[in-house]
Order: structure tokens, then C-alpha cells, then sequence
């Protein structure tokens, strides 16, 4: 069982985002586990003073990041940035060691947020972690009403969202079959 874990950059309640990755666990194959990562928005804001001895809500982030297989991650965009809440989880983690070379699928719940996604990539990138392309997808869910049972039972939006989790399986299997330290990019 591969296990994923989502990471959501928006603390609305009902954040395009979060649903997006709370129907991407109802959607992933059944050799794939996907679970919200429920408190990013209970982490404190990163203090590199508190590194030894991180508070309880950064152990558990830590903890869970460690254990995951992968990571999906879906943020919206404010003020063509990405929020203050996917960027202070990174903080956290850019000294994490667990944390560099994971693979990593991003998706963008809206067209018009390609600014946060291009800033989301190249802080992925700088911290070393792997995005695998072909999981990492734009679904055009702004404007378009739909809740988490919506996307689930739209078959472009379930297909497309199936689609990069199976490419998401796909490149870390290999990782894993290979004993390599890359993954397949495109």
C-alpha cells in the first residue's frame, strides 16, 4: 500500500482545495491510501529557534511526512503567491531530511493560479524534492461549483484526478523496483 500524504494550503472551510484532495482519497486506486493532513493551520509560525525541540503539531507534520510514500498538494493563490499556510508547513520542513528527494504531485484547482503553482514548484524544487509531471495537474474547478461528491462523480474531473494519482503510483513503484535515486519527470 503506498501511502500519500495531502497537504492543503487553504484554512477554509470550504476551500475548492481541500476538497479536491479529500475526493482524491475517495478516487485513488486501491493499492493508494490518501490522507488530509488535518492542522496545517495549527502549526506555528516557523521559528528556527524552535527546531530542536519542535511543539506536538510539527512532531506529528514530521512524523507523518516521514512515513508517507509521497506527497499531494493542492494551494490556492493570494496575491499571486502561495498562502502563508503551505508556505510556513515547508519552512518547517526544508531542514527535514525525510523531506528531500520525496516525490511530490501538485494540483491546481484553478487555471488562473498559475503564479502560486510556478512559486509552489520552485519552492519544491529547492528543497529538493521530486515533482513527478504527469501527476501534477491543473483541474479547472474555479467557477465551476462543484463540492467534494461533485468532483468525484464529474468523470473529466474523476478521470483526470485518477489519472495522476495512478502516475503518481506509477513513479514511485519505479523508484522502488529500480533502487534508483530519481524518478521519471515526464
Amino acid at each position: 500500500m503506498m501511502k500519500v500524504l495531502a497537504l492543503s494550503g487553504s484554512l477554509r472551510a470550504v476551500s475548492i482545495n481541500s476538497a479536491l484532495l479529500r475526493a482524491a482519497a475517495r478516487l485513488a486506486p486501491p493499492d493508494v491510501s490518501v490522507a488530509v493532513f488535518p492542522s496545517l493551520g495549527g502549526l506555528p509560525l516557523f521559528n528556527p529557534e524552535l527546531a530542536a525541540g519542535p511543539p506536538a503539531s510539527v512532531t506529528r507534520l514530521f512524523t507523518e511526512v516521514a512515513q508517507a510514500d509521497a506527497l499531494l498538494i493542492a494551494s490556492p493563490e493570494y496575491a499571486h503567491g502561495v498562502t502563508g499556510t503551505i508556505k510556513n508547513a515547508l519552512d518547517w520542513l526544508v531542514g527535514f531530511e525525510p523531506f528531500a528527494f520525496k516525490p511530490v504531485a501538485v494540483l491546481n484547482a484553478s487555471p488562473r493560479a498559475h503564479h502560486a503553482d510556478a512559486a509552489l514548484r520552485e519552492t519544491l524544487r529547492t528543497m529538493a524534492a521530486v515533482i513527478i509531471e504527469p501527476a501534477s495537474i491543473t483541474v479547472p474547478l474555479l467557477g465551476a461549483g462543484l463540492d467534494e461528491d461533485g468532483m468525484v462523480s464529474t468523470p473529466g474531473i474523476a478521470a483526470a484526478v485518477q489519472a495522476a494519482l495512478v502516475a503518481l503510483y506509477d513513479a514511485v513503484v519505479l523508484h522502488k523496483t529500480t533502487a534508483t535515486a530519481t524518478f521519471p519527470l515526464a
